[in-house]
């Protein structure tokens, strides 16, 4: 590096890089910063080139490692870092492109080394390299100084003020900052910024959040732009990025990041408390001295942004936080009524699952399962009438409501789950969901009704496979004693406790709303055989009363009706049907309601699913994959 560099190809030869990484210590008013902090060459905007660069000066590394305890030249450096960025705002006001050149210069080289020390060193070994001696000559004594917090605080005050520094913060985040930060960081979330502000001045107020927005003239901010963004358009590393402005994915992991950062013994993670308790700006209420995170922002533009950026891993993990955690967004939501804007994005999520990693569909079908927890979004989903949705392949929709197409998704997501994935966390939500629906289907379509009679043969023709098996199994295990026994009494087990929500889901139908659903009276009459084999099963004969009595009501009045029927015809009299059966002959059950609840110990799940998020989509962010050691490779 060095004002001579302008290729990453001449690093390994560079005699700035050799001076900084020897074991001369090198004062922070040393003219040597000005010379490394010129180098010219373009720096990475994606993955790709960000390995070639740790490739290059990979020889300067454990020379730097073994020094730097001594000689503190990564000190020197950070604090020639921060006394420029002092000066920052100065300096952009005065066309001082130079100075701001190289402030960005000094930080990225910073960034880099932070990111291999992190993933070679310990906690303590890293504390070495920033809590370090100073000697004077002719001084007895030494003079300790502690970097890390004085830096943190820096990168936070630029990213509030002068939102460009998310790539180093993502290396280093470890201190309780909170309201102003996350209020920042939803905000660049929100504006999905693609290309630099337009205006000839330096910098531009905000108009809503506070703190400062940068926009330098002509071909510089073009430039400045892309540097600080650590990238500019993006990186090639997943499909998702191309859409995506790279100062709102880094903002977003970052949120992310902060969000899941675990507990202090005494206290809870203050950036997890504000994303829980921050209110609309509509929201006139007071503000309780018992919240002090607690923060305003336009829910409308955040709604908005969520709908817009679902295919991202990231922001429906956003989305889930925000449902889950905060009561007001979860609130607000939940009385949309466009809500059809952000339930279609999820459930085209769970429609690819073939080409979703297993951790987005999770988060995908939980989010379903927490809005089916609301009664009023039950009722809405059916009111809302869609038309043609092409992602749909199975079948032509030309006409459909929400409630029908969330249904067909989540059916199909039970089948493909069962053939493919056999993830009984994924069947247990999935019925779940289809449960908290069931007492407010109304109007399903035919092919919906279809759906749920097909998946219940499915699991009837499953579960007579495995009972064939076992008892084939305890017969041959009477003549011969050597092998042990397979355990199909688990499998009958489970596949019973999947057919006996099944048919709790249709008798909770049945039960609650016959009356707005012929469709599914006429599927049942149609497949009215596959419900025999139950009616005397111990497991089921409770759940069978209602349905075995719904199917020989309308069985019975078809019969009288005569032969040859059509299918309006016999639609017809399942819905005449239904206003002359007595209520009252349908036994009561309890409602069917479940709610959402995180695991014990939700970081196992969340801290490395987060973290493989930022290895795969941070932009020019590399991690060597053979130092990773929170999450597989194949996790992300």
């Amino acid at each position: 590096m060095g004002a001579n560099s302008s290729s990453i190809s001449e690093l390994p030869d560079n005699e700035y890089l050799k001076k900084l990484s020897g074991g001369e210590p090198i004062s922070e008013n040393d003219p040597f910063w000005n010379q490394l902090l010129s180098f010219s060459f373009t720096t990475p905007t994606n993955r790709y080139s960000d390995g070639v660069l740790l490739f290059n000066c990979i020889f300067a590394i454990p020379h730097l490692v073994e020094k730097n305890p001594r000689t503190g030249n990564l000190g020197s450096l950070i604090k020639v870092f921060l006394s420029r960025t002092k000066e920052l705002k100065i300096s952009a006001e005065c066309q001082n492109h130079l100075f701001i050149w190289q402030a960005h210069n000094a930080l990225f080289i910073i960034c880099c080394l932070l990111k291999v020390f992190i993933s070679r060193m310990s906690e303590e070994e890293l504390q070495l390299h920033f809590t370090y001696e100073d000697k004077t000559p002719g001084s007895y004594g030494t003079e300790c100084e502690d970097l890390i917090e004085e830096l943190l605080c820096c990168l936070i005050q630029l990213i509030v003020e002068i939102p460009l520094f998310l790539g180093c913060f993502l290396c280093l985040c470890s201190l309780p900052y909170t309201s102003r930060l996350v209020k920042t960081l939803l905000y660049n979330f929100i504006r999905q910024e693609r290309s630099p502000p337009p205006g000839t001045h330096v910098f531009q107020q905000q108009t809503d959040g506070g703190g400062l927005l940068y926009g330098i003239a002509s071909g510089v901010a073009t430039g400045l732009w892309t540097v600080f963004t650590l990238g500019g358009v993006g990186s090639k590393a997943t499909p998702q990025l191309e859409q995506c402005s790279p100062l709102a994915n880094q903002s977003l992991l970052l949120l992310l990041v902060l969000a899941n950062l675990t507990d202090a013994p005494d206290t809870p993670n203050p950036y997890r408390q504000a994303i829980m308790s921050f209110k609309n700006t509509q929201d006139s209420s007071a503000f309780s001295s018992s919240h002090p995170h607690v923060f305003q922002i336009n829910f409308n533009s955040l709604y908005t942004a969520l709908c817009e950026q679902q295919k991202s891993d990231q922001a429906t993990l956003l989305l889930y936080m925000l449902l889950h955690q905060n009561g007001n967004v979860r609130t607000y939501v939940l009385a949309r009524t466009d809500i059809e804007n952000l339930v279609l994005p999820i459930l085209e999520i769970l429609y690819h699952v073939e080409e979703r990693n297993s951790h987005h569909v999770y988060m995908a079908l939980i989010i379903l399962l927490i809005l089916t927890e609301d009664d009023g979004f039950n009722r809405s989903i059916h009111e809302v009438i869609l038309k043609n949705i092409t992602w749909y392949a199975e079948r032509v929709l030309t006409e459909i409501s929400l409630g029908s197409l969330l249904i067909l998704v989540v059916i199909r997501t039970i089948q493909y789950n069962m053939t493919r994935t056999r993830d009984k966390y994924l069947h247990t939500n999935c019925l779940a969901a289809l449960a908290n629906m069931s007492a407010q289907f109304r109007s399903l379509h035919q092919y919906a009704a279809q759906r749920i009679i097909s998946l219940f043969s499915l699991l009837s023709k499953k579960h007579n496979k495995v009972l064939e098996q076992a008892t084939q199994s305890l017969r041959g295990s009477l003549d011969s004693n050597d092998s042990p026994l397979p355990d199909y009494a688990q499998d009958l087990n489970v596949i019973e406790e999947v057919i006996r929500m099944m048919l709790e889901i249709i008798n909770s139908c049945l039960t609650n709303s016959l009356h707005h659903n012929p469709n599914l009276v006429y599927a049942l009459l149609y497949k009215r055989d596959l419900f025999e084999q139950f009616r005397t099963h111990p497991s089921f004969q409770d759940i069978m009363q209602n349905i075995d009595l719904v199917i020989s009501f309308f069985s019975s009045r078809l019969e009288h009706a005569g032969a040859e029927l059509s299918v309006e015809r016999v639609l017809e009299i399942i819905k005449q049907g239904a206003v002359a059966l007595p209520k009252d002959r349908l036994r009561k059950f309890p409602e069917l309601k479940f709610k959402y609840v995180e695991e014990e110990q939700p970081e196992e799940f969340f801290i490395p699913y987060v973290w493989s998020l930022v290895y795969n989509a941070a932009v020019a962010l590399y991690w060597n994959p053979r130092d990773i050691q929170l999450f597989t490779m194949d996790s992300g």
